[in-house]
Order: structure tokens, then C-alpha cells, then sequence
């Protein structure tokens, strides 16, 4: 029987980083549009950005693991 393969912690850090990236990017679509809406309210935009902002330390975390520590 053949055991179906897998992924390596790095493998699966580069697509938690992938789909935090796209979610990123999508929050920051979805706060521009609101805020040209100009009805959107004040504490749904300040939601938005705490998330967006979460996402950016997660995506800043990902990246110094997968990044490798050199010293010149």
C-alpha cells in the first residue's frame, strides 16, 4: 500500500503564507472601497484595519521563520 505523501513544515509555512498574502491583499481592497463609499461606518473600517494588521504580523512571522538567519 502506498502512503500518500506530505508536506513538510516549510511546505505547509509557504501556503499558510500564500493564503494569508490573498487575504491581505483582499482586506486592503475591501477597506479602499469602503472608504470611497464614504457610508461605511467609522468602527467596521477600524475592525478592518486591527484584522489587517494581524494578518501583517502572522505574514511578518511566516516570513523570518522561513527566511534563514545570516550573520555577515
Amino acid at each position: 500500500m502506498t502512503t500518500p505523501p506530505t508536506m513538510g513544515h516549510r511546505e505547509i509555512l509557504r501556503v499558510r503564507l500564500a493564503m494569508l498574502q490573498r487575504e491581505h491583499r483582499d482586506l486592503d481592497d475591501a477597506i479602499h472601497a469602503l472608504g470611497e463609499a464614504r457610508t461605511a461606518e467609522p468602527l467596521t473600517l477600524r475592525r478592518l484595519k486591527k484584522q489587517k494588521l494581524s494578518l501583517k504580523d502572522q505574514i511578518t512571522r511566516i516570513e523570518d521563520e522561513l527566511t534563514p538567519d545570516i550573520i555577515a
